[in-house]
Parts: structure tokens; C-alpha cells; sequence
């Protein structure tokens, strides 16, 4: 039996996380907000996350297009507690990373193009 676009996506999203220890949370997010997969800890609301990194990333494009920086790859949060990377999948949706302080950027970046590139294949 062939698998939904909602299965695939949420494979592949466990695979990156499988792969990528220091990640807490991840999800696909259409570009207004909704969630279409998603291994996010149970304490987040997801309705809530989506639609906040969708305002952000919007803004990332927006400020990125007015500075003439061109467009947008990702858009990096640092907290104390660690990190929240959002990365465009195409046109229509938001990959969304939640990590640990302890992340190695360098090698999540290189996860994330990866899974970006898998994801695209689905949406």
C-alpha cells in the first residue's frame, strides 16, 4: 500500500531526527501556519509553533528582500536553552527545528539541507 504525503513526510522527518541527536522537535508547516507533520515534545502546541515560525520566516523574506540580501536560506533563533531553525521547502511550506544548546551547526546545516531536498520530493 502506497504511503500519504503525510506518511512520507513524517518518515522522513524521523529519519532527521534519528540521525540528528541534539534535535528536539521537528515539523512541516505550510506557509500560513498549518502543520502537516510534525515530532514536536508534547508540551508544544503545535497550532501555536506553526503559525509563529510562519510569521517568521515571512518576516526573514521580508527583511531580506528590503536589505537586498536576497532570498531567504534560513532564518537561525538562538536561545539559551538552544536553537530554532527554519529552513523554506519550496514555496508552499516551513521545515522547523528545534535543537539543544550542545548542536553542531555545521553538521545540523548539512542535515537539514538533506532533508530539505527529501522533503521537496513529497510536497
Amino acid at each position: 500500500m502506497a504511503q500519504s504525503t503525510s506518511q512520507r513526510l513524517q518518515t522522513t522527518l524521523r529519519s532527521f531526527q534519528s540521525n540528528t541527536p541534539e534535535v528536539e522537535g521537528v515539523a512541516v508547516v505550510s506557509t500560513d501556519g498549518l502543520l502537516m507533520a510534525g515530532l514536536l515534545p508534547a508540551d508544544i502546541e503545535e497550532d501555536r509553533i506553526g503559525a509563529m515560525c510562519a510569521a517568521l520566516i515571512a518576516l526573514g523574506e521580508r527583511s531580506a528582500e528590503e536589505l537586498e540580501r536576497g532570498e531567504v536560506l534560513q532564518v537561525l533563533v538562538k536561545g539559551a536553552n538552544g536553537y530554532i531553525v527554519l529552513m523554506n521547502i519550496g514555496n508552499d511550506a516551513v521545515l522547523i527545528t528545534i535543537t539543544s544548546e550542545k548542536a553542531k551547526l555545521g553538521l545540523l546545516f548539512l542535515e537539514l539541507k538533506r532533508t530539505v531536498q527529501d522533503l521537496q520530493k513529497f510536497l
